[in-house]
C-alpha cells in the first residue's frame, strides 16, 4: 500500500492474474452477484472475496447489498491512470524505434 494514500495502488491490484480475469470478468457484465463471480474461479468464495476487496480498496470495484446478496461491478475509471502510463512508455518507444532506424539507415 502507498502511505501516502491510504487505498491501494491500482498497478499493484491489477498485478495478480486472478484479479484481472475478475476485472474482464466484470466488464463484460453490468453488475455480479458474489456467488456468480466464484462458480468462475477454481478457487474459493473466500479467496475471491480478498481479491473483490483489493479491487475495491483501488477503487476498481464498487459492491451494494440487495438482501444477503453481495453483488458487484467494475469501476473502469481507475483504469485511465494504467492507459495515461502506457501511453507515455509508448510514446518512448515509438521514439527510440524512429531513432534506431535513422542510425540502421
Amino acid at each position: 500500500m502507498n502511505e501516502e494514500n491510504p487505498l491501494r495502488d491500482v498497478f499493484d491490484a491489477i498485478a495478480d492474474p486472478t484479479r484481472r480475469q475478475l476485472i474482464r470478468l466484470l466488464a463484460e457484465a453490468e453488475e455480479i452477484p458474489l456467488h456468480v463471480i466464484t462458480a468462475q474461479f477454481p478457487i474459493g468464495r473466500t479467496a475471491v472475496s480478498k481479491h473483490l476487496a483489493i479491487l475495491k480498496e483501488a477503487g476498481l470495484v464498487t459492491d451494494r447489498k440487495v438482501g444477503r446478496e453481495t453483488r458487484f461491478r467494475l469501476n473502469a475509471s481507475p483504469i485511465k491512470e494504467i492507459q495515461d502510463w502506457v501511453a507515455f512508455y509508448s510514446k518512448s518507444w515509438s521514439t527510440n524505434m524512429k531513432r534506431l532506424n535513422q542510425l540502421l539507415e
